[in-house]
Formats: C-alpha cells, sequence, structure tokens
C-alpha cells in the first residue's frame, strides 16, 4: 500500500505555485478530436486523469506530442476512430467528454459509462448529456456496456436544449457536441463555472464560434472545420483553494501564486467569515490565519456560489472552529463519506440527508484513514497536517487524480509529509 505519512501541527508559510485547471484540461484535451491540425495545450497539470486522457487520443489515433512538462501538441487530424478504449475510459469519470466530442466529429461515439458507473445509474449519471445529444438528432443506448451513440442523418443538428439542472458535465458537453452541428444550437439554464468559460475560449481560439459561456444561455453557431492553434489552460480554482483552506487550518501565512482571483472570491469569503485573513494580487493571494477560528454556514452551489469540489476541504477547517457550523451539500448526493474517516480523528460530525452538524473541537488527532474520493482525499490530507500526532492516508491514487506534486508542494512551504509504501507491495514489485 502507499500512502502519506503526516506528521501534523506545524503552520504553513512560504508560497505555491498554482497548476493548470483539472476541470478544465479534461474536457479542452477531448476536445482536441474536433480540431482539423495540431493544437498546442499550455499549463496542463501533471494528474493521472490527464494522462489517461492523453492514452485515450493515443489509442484512438492522435498524434501526442510532450514539449515539456506542461505544454502537448495534439493532431488528430488522422484519427478515423470513434471507439473509445474500454480499459482506460472506465478508470476516468470525464470519459464522458469523448461522447460529445467524437459524435461532433463523426456522427458516432462507442464509449464506456463514465468512472465505470452504470448507464444513467448512480454516481453521476448522464441523463442531461443523453437529453442533449437526442434533441439534437441522435439515437443513444447502452449495449454490451458501452454508450453508443449515432447521430441519424450522419451529423448533429443545432436546436435548443433547457438542462432541467445546472450540471457542468452536460453543459461542456453540448458545446462540444454543437460546435460542428449544422445550424445553431442554444442551451438555456446552463452552467456558468470557469472552466466552462476556458472551453469555450479553447474552441473559439480554434475557430468555433459559441457565445455566452459564463451566462446561463451559450449560443454555438455550427461552423465547417475547426483548425489548429495555441492555448493555454486558466490556474485550478479548486488546487488553489485547497491550499486556501490548508493554511485556514494550520495557521500561517501562505501566498498562493497564478491563480485568478475572482474565481476564487467565493472561497475566500467564507474562509475570511472562519477568521483568516485573505489579500488579493493581480494573479495571487494571500492568506493568513494566526487567531481561532470561528463557526459559519456553508451552501455549495453552482458558481458564483460555494463550490462542491471544495466542499470536504471546508468541512476540515469547520471541525476546528468554535462553535456548531452547519453544512449544506446543494449538488450531489453522497458526498459525505468522508465523515467516518474524519470522526477516527476526533471530529465531531452528524450527517442527515445533505446536511453535516459539525461541533468543532479543539484539535483532531493524527490517525490511519482511507481517502474515499478525489476531494475527500484532500481534505483528509488537510485535517492531518493540522492534527496532533501522525496521519497516514491511504488510496492515495484518488488525490493524484486531480492534485499535481502536492507532497512536494506541501513540503515546500513546511508540511512534514512523505510518501510510504509499505515493505509488502515493495517486495512484490521487485518480484514482478
Amino acid at each position: 500500500m502507499t500512502k502519506y505519512v503526516i506528521h501534523g501541527g506545524k503552520p504553513l508559510y512560504g508560497a505555491v505555485e498554482i497548476s493548470g485547471a483539472k476541470n478544465a484540461a479534461v474536457a479542452i484535451l477531448p476536445a482536441a478530436l474536433l480540431v482539423n491540425g495540431v493544437c498546442r495545450i499550455e499549463n496542463i497539470p501533471q494528474i493521472s486523469d490527464v494522462t489517461l486522457i492523453l492514452n485515450i487520443l493515443q489509442e484512438l489515433g492522435a498524434d501526442v506530442k510532450t514539449i515539456n512538462r506542461t505544454t502537448v501538441e495534439i493532431d488528430c487530424s488522422h484519427i478515423r476512430n470513434a471507439r473509445v478504449p474500454d480499459a482506460l475510459a472506465r478508470k476516468i469519470r470525464a470519459s464522458y467528454y469523448l461522447i460529445g466530442a467524437l459524435l461532433g466529429r463523426f456522427g458516432s461515439a462507442e464509449v464506456p459509462p463514465p468512472g465505470g458507473c452504470d448507464f444513467g445509474g448512480r454516481g453521476r449519471p448522464i441523463d442531461q448529456h443523453i437529453k442533449g445529444f437526442t434533441a439534437m438528432g441522435a439515437d443513444v443506448d447502452v449495449n454490451g456496456g458501452i454508450i453508443h451513440a449515432v447521430a441519424r442523418s450522419g451529423h448533429l443538428m443545432g436546436t435548443t436544449v433547457y438542462m432541467d439542472i445546472v450540471s457542468v458535465g452536460a453543459t461542456m458537453n453540448l458545446m462540444l457536441a454543437g460546435t460542428l452541428a449544422e445550424g445553431t444550437t442554444i442551451i438555456e439554464n446552463a452552467a456558468k463555472e470557469p472552466h466552462i468559460v476556458d472551453l469555450a475560449n479553447f474552441l473559439n481560439s480554434m475557430g468555433a464560434s459559441i457565445m455566452g459561456a459564463g451566462t446561463d444561455v451559450i449560443k454555438i453557431r455550427g461552423v465547417s472545420r475547426l483548425s489548429g492553434g495555441s492555448y493555454s489552460i486558466i490556474p485550478d480554482q479548486i488546487e488553489a483553494g485547497t491550499y486556501m483552506a490548508a493554511v485556514t487550518a494550520t495557521g500561517g501565512e501562505l501566498l498562493i501564486k497564478n491563480v485568478i482571483p475572482k474565481h476564487l472570491e467565493c472561497i475566500a469569503a467564507k474562509i475570511a467569515e472562519m477568521g483568516a485573513e485573505v489579500e488579493e494580487m493581480d494573479d495571487a493571494v494571500l492568506v493568513r490565519r494566526t487567531g481561532k477560528l470561528t463557526r459559519t454556514n456553508v451552501k455549495t452551489l453552482p458558481y458564483p456560489g460555494f463550490p462542491t469540489d471544495m466542499q470536504p476541504q471546508v468541512a476540515a477547517c469547520l471541525c476546528l472552529a468554535e462553535g456548531t457550523s452547519v453544512l449544506t451539500e446543494g449538488v450531489w448526493d453522497n458526498r459525505y463519506r468522508y465523515v467516518d474517516e474524519f470522526r477516527r480523528m476526533g471530529a465531531q460530525i452528524q450527517v442527515d440527508g445533505k446536511v453535516a452538524i459539525i461541533e468543532g473541537v479543539p484539535y483532531l488527532t493524527g490517525a490511519s484513514v482511507e481517502a474515499p474520493d478525489l476531494r475527500a482525499g484532500a481534505a483528509l490530507v488537510i485535517a492531518g497536517l493540522a492534527a496532533h500526532g501522525t496521519t497516514e492516508v491511504s488510496q492515495i491514487r484518488f488525490i493524484e487524480r486531480g492534485y499535481e506534486d502536492i507532497v512536494r508542494k506541501l513540503s515546500g512551504i513546511g508540511a512534514d509529509i512523505r510518501v510510504v509504501v509499505t515493505p509488502d507491495e515493495a517486495k512484490s514489485a521487485q518480484v514482478g
């Protein structure tokens, strides 16, 4: 077993550089399928989800050239295959973006369900995606564990799609599908997250005609082709927010560089309510916490509300805040799977449906915990950094899906954290 071992109780000081946005990269890379030419994409985060998508593109026949650790050139001009490799796609939730991109380019797509979830089942159902593809003239079904989508007339047709719920994934997928569709596609009740704007900017820089990204109505005028070009991905709002939460929980002073402060205002507001100081700069934020944390209430909402992907991290802070806080999850079901792990560390949390009541405690105590998912894993790391004693976090593969060099970055700002491989795993690796 590979795990993080954290000796907590140390405040964080210094500066940390934020990587490119995971949630933008996992849509922009599939969008290269729509481009007839070479895409140079910069500021790509070095995370496992990105590696998987690049591997999928190569399996489909794309020419992927690594320029440096954050830049790739992708040429999908010669791809003729619209079937996504099963083993790779089932490892990543964002594989559903391949449906919209392949449908848009070829008029057909064969893609395994995202992250191994059953079609339209629990986890992150894609019913809003399917609704949109169907409205654009595609037949979509599942056969043999594969999602099959075929445009009835050979290509998608522009139409108006009203999202029953605000869905980031469906909004981005329909943007991909509509870029090369015939006519105009209008997405109403669209999501507004920064990575949606980033995807639109990428596509427009390649020759698309997308207007309204960042508002609740997006209009996509279909074009006949996209040409190559260069684009740099925005900084990661959630990675930045995670480091903001980390210094809030541990105390100290941290300069978080390479960010867009506007994207962080919803996070900064709640951290300030808890007693931290947040100072905005041109492309950085300074977070300082010296006194005690105080209770606050948080409800996750679509952007520009408090991000659901920051809910577990802010919970780690609230566990140490004086008084009783109420945390309400307004986006996803089943996002409190980390609560039992927090309780192992001495947290006092009661969950009723989508509401968690958190009674602050003077301190957390180190324990052996297991990351149930990406953001909860990051929250357990934050709890370990603030806790008395030693915390061991296992299942770190979830964390590495979305955080580049997290051990190196935390070590550079004063954290005592390291990666440990147990002897049994090391021995089996040598035998293999």
